[in-house]
């Protein structure tokens, strides 16, 4: 008995649970650290885009600098972050000192996710399955990987911060979270449509003009330095193909999303380098778009779940519709995702769905991409890889579909009011 009541206190202990989690991820780092081989990543970043990230940081070796001097197709945030720690290294940021850098600096921001997953949780479920959620995040590989590949685990810190002040009804704060979000990638944004739902129209307006008052005063610098590469930040996704996505396969574009060089980011003339020989969409973007609207209505309409939890199912829901209709796809945005699956179905077929997701991003990427070495990097119709590959997209996007029934199942119960 007493054994028994000592391993339960073990798994109650969170600050033993991000010891376990930290030291984890730093042994991993330790056991594989970054490096190069002929320019490829080769430790614990294998796969990932740290390396591209490198490359245009490592221009400021030559005085030239984010927004300044090339543009990016992401918001500020994250280049300013990676320039500063490649400057503060001085003649030290080589790629392997500055992954390392990075990574740590990563790594305080993943503990803040499973910090704040374990707040939500509790606040959603209660203390024991709070807990317990914060045991099956730090279990699960996939946020594990995504932290080496690239910076979604910011996103998704920024993300749960600004979800867990709306749940604590401190909408400023939120609003100030959100806003760091955005001006690192644009989907945290997306948290409007539970604001809009779950607060007055007043609280409402005022939540969302914060949030773009703040991104608009981050980006004046910005275009005051050259605002044709401060635009194209704000531009660029809407100019890459279709890539990894149901979409794709019907326009007959069948490998991942790029903008070409490093040189085509030095000129704005170049922001669609490298895809000019896609196809175009067979179904256009704004009839994508009209359709999850119109799905996003139809749910806004009929929600009937106000407590928290239905404002975290809302906000679930709304991030799968969008990257339902979205063009494109990446392994990483699971990364968002996962946490919100699991704050709203903090049961076994919650976590299996979170393995489910993983296994099938996993096998596209990298499994059955890198395959695809002789063939450009490209999966060529009649080929052993594409069926597999193409299968793993519509299993892919039908389990999202199904993740985004149960968020809407979830918002048509009725709710218990905090």
């Amino acid at each position: 008995m007493a054994e028994g009541r000592s391993l339960t206190g073990l798994l109650a202990d969170f600050r033993l649970l991000l010891i376990l989690f930290v030291s984890f991820r730093l042994l991993l780092l330790l056991a594989y650290p970054p490096f190069l081989v002929d320019g490829a990543e080769r430790g614990i970043g294998t796969g990932g885009d740290r390396v591209y990230h490198y490359a245009l940081t490592a221009l400021a070796a030559d005085d030239l600098l984010p927004f300044r001097d090339w543009w990016s197709e992401f918001p500020p945030l994250w280049y300013l972050t990676t320039t500063l720690v490649y400057l503060a290294l001085g003649s030290s940021a080589t790629y392997d000192n500055w992954a390392l850098a990075l990574g740590l600096l990563v790594l305080l921001t993943e503990a803040g996710n499973l910090l704040l997953l374990r707040r939500i949780g509790t606040r959603l479920h209660g203390p024991a399955t709070g807990m317990a959620l914060a045991w099956v995040y730090a279990l699960l590989v996939a946020p594990a990987i995504f932290m080496w590949w690239n910076f979604d685990t910011l996103v998704t810190f920024f993300l749960l911060g600004g979800l867990w002040a709306l749940l604590q009804q401190r909408d400023t704060v939120s609003a100030g979270w959100v806003a760091a979000g955005a001006l690192t990638k644009f989907v945290p944004l997306l948290l409007f449509g539970a604001v809009v739902r779950f607060r007055p129209a007043r609280r409402a307006a005022r939540y969302i003009a914060l949030v773009l008052a703040l991104c608009l005063l981050a980006y004046l610098p910005l275009l005051a330095l050259n605002a044709p590469f401060a635009l194209i930040s704000l531009t660029a996704q809407f100019d890459k193909p279709s890539y990894q996505t149901v979409w794709a396969l019907l326009d007959g574009n069948y490998s991942t999303g790029n903008f070409g060089t490093i040189a085509s980011h030095l000129t704005a003339a170049g922001v669609r380098d490298g895809v000019s020989d896609k196809n175009p969409p067979v179904i256009p973007a704004v009839v994508r778009l009209g359709v999850a609207a119109a799905l996003g209505l139809l749910v806004f309409g009929r929600t009937r779940r106000f407590d928290a939890i239905g404002l975290v199912a809302f906000v679930g829901i709304t991030f799968v519709l969008f990257y339902l209709q979205s063009q494109g796809w990446s392994p990483q945005w699971l990364a968002q995702i996962l946490p919100l699956l699991l704050l709203v179905f903090p049961t076994r077929d919650g976590v299996l769905l979170a393995v489910m997701l993983s296994l099938l991003a996993f096998v596209e990427y990298p499994f059955l991409f890198i395959r695809t070495g002789d063939s450009g990097g490209a999966f060529v119709p009649g080929s052993p890889l594409f069926a597999p590959w193409a299968l793993v997209i519509v299993l892919r996007t039908a389990l999202l579909a199904g993740v985004a029934a149960l968020f809407y199942g979830k918002l048509r119960q009725q709710g218990i009011p905090d």
